[in-house]
């Protein structure tokens, strides 16, 4: 079966240990998770945790079936690229001699479409959001300019299609009274 990128999102309780609880399931079955964040959702007091792997479709379906297990989490969903619109976001810490110093990289600036977030006599900084190998490009096309640091977010998604959390919740809420 053929092997493709899925991204996972997980709603669930702010709790401790539950990342390490997650990321077990995948240490157990051997997946490598290709990119990872987390940051509070749509809903208040929900958490969200959007995770990106490689693998094939019957192996993801099993995947959200363990995670759904997990006490804290709320629900688990699984969608292919095309089925997101999602977008990561990098910074670039360069040398501030190149920029006064060197024409070019302000062209690769202005062409990249990326921000600079701030500068410094020692050096400048650059942002830039984008698809992977946008940001992944920018950081070769800096790499002669004397790039000091370079970070990477995870994936950052949401899907073309309602996901229907809130009802699932108002459910879940309604149920429980």
């Amino acid at each position: 079966m053929e092997q493709k990128i899925f991204t996972i999102s997980v709603y669930t309780e702010n709790n401790v240990g539950l990342l390490n609880r997650i990321s077990a399931i995948f240490l157990k079955r051997h997946i490598n998770i290709e990119s990872f964040s987390t940051s509070q959702s749509e809903i208040k007091d929900v958490f969200r945790f959007v995770i990106v792997v490689k693998m094939t479709a019957e192996k993801v379906v099993k995947i959200v079936k363990q995670i759904e297990k997990q006490v804290d989490v709320i629900r688990a969903f699984y969608h292919t690229d095309e089925e997101t619109i999602f977008q990561e976001n990098a910074l670039y810490k360069v040398k501030s001699s190149a920029l006064f110093e060197e024409r070019q990289i302000q062209n690769i600036i202005k062409e990249s479409h990326s921000n600079i977030v701030t500068v410094s006599p020692e050096f400048f900084v650059i942002e830039k959001t984008g698809f992977r190998n946008e940001t992944e490009q920018l950081r070769k096309d800096l790499e002669p300019y004397g790039l000091l640091q370079f970070v990477r977010s995870g994936r950052i998604s949401v899907t073309k299609a309602k996901m229907g959390i809130s009802e699932i919740l108002n459910t879940f809420k309604n149920n429980n009274k």
